[in-house]
């Protein structure tokens, strides 16, 4: 689409009052440039809001703003990626709060077959860091791509190490993609770039990184990812939040044991206690778990597809895009009944076409 239409996608982000579940729903009846051409009225019988609150979320402004916007992206360097755009990840449009727009600059696809998310406390211990090392080099092996926030500590931990094993490393910022905080990370962040990683950011580049954002991109950093990997945290703290998020989103989420004594592995131990988390102890732990150990078989036709129903090859289509899926993950894609679904997977599953994880994932065999 022309950038006409691109000012419309971006402006949708800019609306004042309307945060993305409202602004999902608006979607779902009209496009960005119906809802910024259409009259009040209109977009009032369409979508049921009020006249006050049509009237209250200023759409000349938002344009104005997303005019600015895309200029200054261009300038730097930087990609707005619409909600409804085919290379917006594809796991966080699963979830319901996903950013309208994402920013995004680097090269590194955040629809990679094998994405995780690694977290944890701002400081940590020697610990930390060995589990770290022996974490990434394991995932690196496996073709993951790690997810984190460029924050101190564990995270930064994550995006050096991924860096060390040549593992793709996405970095999710609290702030606009033009001034990276914190700025002793700044370095780090270039060189995730120039190692074909990406930054991503929901915020306008012309938002400064104030405290009361990084808790809330942290459902992004959860979103990215098939799961969540807590390595270090102390009772409180945003990765246990971003753990709570990701089981909202009905993601895994593991986290490594430790001392009783230690601080830093009470949010941890806190997690796997209360059954919020499995307990891992080495990246093999994850990789079984996810059914990730074992070479995935080439790409190929089935040798029995020619005698596959039209929804059996639309499951099978949907599978072949993802290492593995859960029923309601298949339920939102497919777009099928839960029980035909249920009974179409009871039947590709004994003709062999697919079987389960550990995890009660489905996949293809």
């Amino acid at each position: 689409m022309g950038n006409d239409g691109l000012v419309q996608k971006v402006a949708m982000s800019f609306l004042v009052g309307l945060g993305p579940i409202r602004i999902h729903s608006i979607l779902s009846e009209l496009s960005p440039e119906q809802f910024f051409s259409h009259s009040i009225s209109e977009i009032k019988q369409r979508t049921g809001l009020s006249v006050n609150q049509l009237a209250s979320m200023e759409r000349n402004r938002a344009l104005e703003f997303a005019v600015k916007e895309i200029e200054a992206c261009s300038a730097y360097g930087i990609s707005p990626v619409f909600m409804l755009d085919p290379n917006y990840p594809r796991r966080l449009k699963q979830c319901v709060d996903a950013p309208i727009v994402l920013y995004c600059r680097g090269e590194a696809t955040l629809n990679s077959r094998r994405v995780l998310a690694i977290v944890g406390s701002r400081m940590h211990t020697s610990y930390g860091s060995e589990l770290m090392k022996e974490l990434t080099l394991g995932l690196s092996e496996a073709g993951v791509v790690s997810v984190s926030g460029l924050a101190l500590g564990i995270d930064s931990l994550a995006h050096e190490y991924s860096l060390k094993y040549n593992m793709p490393t996405v970095a999710v910022l609290g702030s606009g993609l033009n001034q990276v905080f914190p700025k002793r990370n700044s370095k780090l962040a270039q060189e995730i770039l120039e190692c074909g990683g990406a930054l991503i950011s929901e915020y306008s580049l012309f938002s400064k990184p104030v405290r009361e954002n990084f808790p809330v991109r942290n459902r992004i950093v959860a979103g990215l990812s098939d799961a969540t990997i807590v390595v270090e945290s102390r009772e409180k703290g945003g990765a246990l939040i971003t753990a709570d998020l990701a089981n909202d989103y009905n993601r895994d989420v593991f986290a490594f044991p430790g001392s009783v004594h230690q601080q830093f592995s009470a949010g941890c131990n806190a997690l796997i206690r209360q059954q919020k988390a499995h307990l891992v102890t080495n990246s093999a732990d994850i990789l079984s778990m996810l059914g990730w150990d074992k070479p995935r078989p080439r790409q190929k036709e089935l040798a029995l597809s020619v005698n596959l129903s039209p929804d059996e090859q639309h499951i099978i289509s949907i599978l072949k895009q993802h290492e593995s899926l859960y029923m309601d993950e298949l339920v939102i894609q497919s777009g099928m009944p839960t029980s035909l679904l249920h009974s179409l997977l009871l039947g590709l599953e004994l003709s062999g076409q697919i079987g389960r994880t550990s995890g009660s994932k489905y996949r293809i065999n």
